[in-house]
């Protein structure tokens, strides 16, 4: 399908993000709030929202690899504390220090890896697995490491259920972060996410590290009025049309009409990364009003139900999240979370950065 201009657009707003910033940091007490920017800063664009976050007084982000955090290191300059989350994989270790970057070392293999490369004498980050299962290293290999003489910068674990406000995972995955926090007296610590910030002053420590919430997110999954919206993705209105009653729409006749209804046919679909798992529960935002998805999702398009809307035209836009339909929301609709609407815009949404300040 050839379009001589793009039919759909990603609108970021750096206030608000600088905005969000200002929240968690308040909300986190005396800690300091670094930025997640891994994943292209959620989607929004790394090198708009870093410039931002440095702006608004953020000293240290993560990001997830070694690329990455090059990219970091250019643009901020060497007065950032730039984390590798990946850690040190065998032969990384000459590019983190020409760098200057930190890894997050997440495992026996990967201290070995950065100490065999030259890391012996500069500082890292160990990251301690309180009971995610994912990255890190196992609390009871902890004390091997502090005893072996590896210079650690900051300390750090993740909540595997930070996001849910009285998960007892949490205060569990706390009391074993207390207990390997003595291991490292001159070290920082933090184990803090969105959620976490929100979870109560002892989650806090020395340092916090938000990443949806930053970005428009809830900090527990839904819509919260302490974090404003960041991201807009909308769309254009194609071509409106009446179906008769009986008639179905879309792919798999999976919608049929019961009654005459009107329809727009909108320039955004499964390419642009709004998913298929839309179907039924899925809606856009236009005229004040939550107007439903009607059949299945297209490559290219969708279709809304417009009947009673005489302000429905060709060349008007929907809203498919935003300050009027919340990424929380149209997340739960479909299925998901904010986090995959965020990073699933595809390359070919028009995007727009607006400049903070």
């Amino acid at each position: 399908m050839s379009r001589a201009h793009a039919t759909s657009r990603f609108t970021v707003d750096l206030d608000a993000l600088t905005a969000n910033y200002a929240t968690l940091k308040a909300q986190a007490g005396g800690a300091e709030a670094a930025g997640m920017l891994k994943a292209n800063a959620y989607g929004l664009g790394g090198s708009h929202v870093a410039a931002a976050l440095w702006a608004a007084g953020a000293r240290s982000f993560f990001t997830a690899g070694v690329g990455g955090a090059e990219a970091l290191r250019q643009l901020l300059g060497p007065k950032a504390d730039v984390y590798v989350l990946d850690g040190c994989r065998r032969d990384d270790a000459p590019r983190l220090i020409d760098a200057g970057l930190i890894p997050v070392l997440n495992s026996i293999e990967q201290i070995a890896h950065w100490r065999a490369g030259g890391g012996e004498r500069r500082l890292a980050a160990l990251h301690v697995d309180t009971g995610m299962n994912r990255l890190g290293v196992r609390p009871e290999e902890a004390a091997d490491i502090a005893s072996s003489g590896l210079p650690v910068a900051l300390v750090m674990s993740h909540l595997a259920c930070g996001d849910f406000e009285n998960h007892p995972m949490n205060p569990r995955q706390l009391a074993a972060f207390r207990a390997v926090r003595p291991l490292f007296p001159n070290a920082r610590v933090s184990l803090a996410n969105s959620g976490g910030i929100f979870q109560g002053p002892d989650y806090s420590f020395d340092m916090v590290r938000p990443g949806v919430a930053l970005y428009g997110g809830g900090p527990f999954g839904k819509p919260d009025q302490r974090i404003a919206p960041v991201a807009t993705l909308e769309a254009e209105i194609l071509q409106v049309r009446d179906v008769p009653a009986g008639e179905s729409i879309g792919y798999a006749a999976s919608f049929e009409a019961d009654k005459p209804i009107r329809i727009a046919t909108v320039g955004v679909g499964y390419a642009d990364g709004v998913l298929r798992s839309n179907q039924p529960k899925g809606q856009v935002w236009f005229e004040g009003a939550l107007r439903p998805m009607l059949g299945r999702i297209s490559m290219d398009t969708l279709a809304v139900d417009m009947s009673g809307c005489e302000a429905a035209q060709a060349g008007r836009f929907v809203e498919l999240f935003g300050p009027n339909l919340p990424v929380d929301e149209a997340a739960a609709r479909a299925g998901t979370i904010a986090y995959e609407l965020l990073t699933s815009v595809g390359t070919r949404v028009e995007r727009t950065v607006n400049s903070a300040g």
